[in-house]
């Protein structure tokens, strides 16, 4: 029999976070070490490092520059630290992370193997009930999600899976001991960012690597290396600058884009431009003008660049032209780098499938049939078919506010909140870089930092002036719903048919354009002019008298 939960004054902890990655780990130390507050972090994971934790397949690799994918709030935390490649791996990741944890002492107050099963608001204590896989219930005034993103696996309800012969594996939970893939006939279905990193790593080791593609995507090398000695030292002595740059930029990179148009320049200065960004590599490639994400015909001048790319590195014309055959603009999607991906469909052990042309029947005994009738014989498949991102993982958490309002329910027609920060209905509870925040279009530790210590100063003045719960008005979740609507369809963004950002990978899921694509910058100066302006849009209520 579980035990019921304490009434109001009696809560077990100040705030409850749930999850152990960059902002779990940041907003711990935030309550705990700065404002003085008990607080619990609940992580599902065996340790911290959340969607690093999780994805170890092979490949995995951040796509933002290490110097600038990590915690820039402390200055001597950020000089201790030495980063050895460009675009670190996801073991180098984990140990950074669980070095910032033993760092700062958090892991004694984050409580890990364990699950999240339901959270429910009551309103008569103005608690927070949280229970968890073993059925324990505790209690905090203030929620707060820190799950991330991109952590609920999408795995694709294929007729005949469960009659599969071989091992089947989604990137996203990959085994921890990892795959061994000798000898093996394997099959990849999905070419987005997490397919295209895989897919040079398991050709080298399978003997024969089909990739299934139903969706061609740009890619653009990541030039991915050791870092010199002298970079290094530059990061150290720049790491304010570094800091200023990530803050105003809108996609919190560590680099500037170009003040210029595509039409600025002759074509040909165009194309030396574009070929000096793509042997240069990585997401920089983007920041070559300022309208590509605005204007359609710059962006095409980019897309028929990086298809002719396509199309001199891949030897086979048929091939070069399935992975060319691209429907969308440049960048409207999340733009990949990789490590010889287009090189790879060269190797004799490697062969591309359009899906698109001729789709995926069902998974049979013994591989995968196509509609046509083809079949190919498998002992591995391998789904790198992404998440079911943004309201995904806070879906799973089995929310319910006041007066029992699922939040499954209050987002029936797509996720609704305020900043990304609140939700209509569900008082004290906060989602660090939910719905309508900047979150996947920005290099993910920046905005992470800035949502930690919105979240922290609010709560330190909710205590000080004796609030006891606060939710945004409904007129205020209005007017930001409209305007992430206004602030996407000002860009190129929603030219993407088949975009996770607008849920379009998950079937039965609302087709809602989910971050904000206003820009970083903007975005911290909207919510610091909220905060400024004694939160403005949110209802703030003191307790009721006794």
């Amino acid at each position: 029999m579980m035990q019921s939960a304490p009434r109001a004054g009696a809560a077990d902890f100040d705030a409850i976070i749930v999850g152990a990655g960059f902002s779990g780990m940041y907003q711990l130390h935030l309550l705990r070490d700065r404002l003085g507050l008990k607080a619990r972090v609940l992580e599902q994971g065996g340790g911290v490092g959340g969607t690093w934790y999780w994805n170890r397949y092979p490949g995995a690799r951040c796509d933002s520059e290490s110097h600038s994918y990590c915690f820039t709030f402390s200055e001597a935390l950020y000089k201790e630290w030495e980063w050895s490649e460009r675009y670190p791996g996801q073991a180098e990741i984990m140990r950074y992370m669980n070095w910032v944890a033993d760092r700062l002492d958090l892991k004694r107050d984050i409580a890990f193997d364990t699950r999240v099963t339901a959270c429910r608001y009551d309103a008569a204590a103005n608690l927070w009930e949280v229970e968890t896989a073993t059925g324990e219930r505790l209690t905090a005034t203030w929620l707060i999600t820190a799950v991330g993103c991109l952590s609920t696996a999408n795995v694709p309800k294929i007729p005949g899976l469960e009659s599969f012969g071989g091992r089947w594996y989604h990137t996203g939970q990959w085994p921890h001991e990892g795959v061994d893939f000798t000898g093996a006939r394997v099959g990849q279905i999905g070419t987005g960012s997490t397919g295209i990193q895989a897919v040079p790593v398991i050709a080298a080791e399978a003997k024969h690597l089909t990739v299934f593609q139903r969706t061609a995507n740009y890619s653009v090398p990541a030039r991915n290396g050791p870092l010199a000695a002298e970079f290094k030292a530059w990061a150290r002595e720049n790491w304010q600058a570094i800091r200023e740059t990530t803050q105003s930029t809108p996609n919190g990179h560590p680099f500037i884009i170009a003040d210029r148009s595509a039409w600025d320049v002759t074509e040909a200065e165009r194309q030396a431009i574009y070929e000096a960004a793509w042997e240069k590599g990585g997401l920089q490639f983007r920041a070559a003008f300022r309208d590509l994400l605005m204007d359609k015909a710059a962006n095409d001048t980019a897309a028929a660049f990086l298809k002719a790319k396509i199309r001199e590195i891949v030897q086979d014309p048929e091939t070069a032209a399935k992975l060319a055959d691209i429907d969308h603009p440049y960048a409207a999607k999340r733009p990949p780098i990789d490590t010889h991906y287009f090189e790879t469909f060269n190797r004799d052990n490697v062969t591309l499938v359009d899906v698109r042309a001729n789709p995926i029947e069902r998974i049979t005994p013994e591989g995968i049939r196509l509609r046509d009738g083809t079949e190919h014989a498998l002992d591995i498949i391998v789904f790198a078919t992404g998440f079911d991102a943004m309201t995904g993982p806070l879906l799973r958490l089995n929310i319910t506010g006041r007066d029992g309002l699922p939040l499954a329910e209050a987002w029936a027609a797509g996720p609704r909140t305020y900043l990304g920060l609140q939700v209509d209905g569900f008082p004290n509870l906060f989602t660090i870089t939910g719905p309508g925040s900047p979150s996947v279009l920005c290099n993910m530790p920046v905005c992470i930092e800035q949502h930690a210590e919105w979240i922290a100063d609010c709560i330190a003045h909710l205590r000080g002036n004796g609030i006891a719960r606060m939710e945004p008005e409904p007129a205020a979740v209005e007017r930001w719903v409209a305007h992430v609507n206004e602030a996407a369809h000002a860009t190129l963004l929603p030219q993407a048919g088949h975009s996770w950002y607008l849920g379009a990978n998950v079937p039965g899921k609302p087709r809602v354009f989910m971050p904000y694509a206003g820009g970083m910058a903007r975005y911290r100066g909207i919510c610091a002019d909220v905060a400024a302006k004694g939160y403005e849009g949110f209802r703030l209520e003191a307790p009721a008298p006794v």
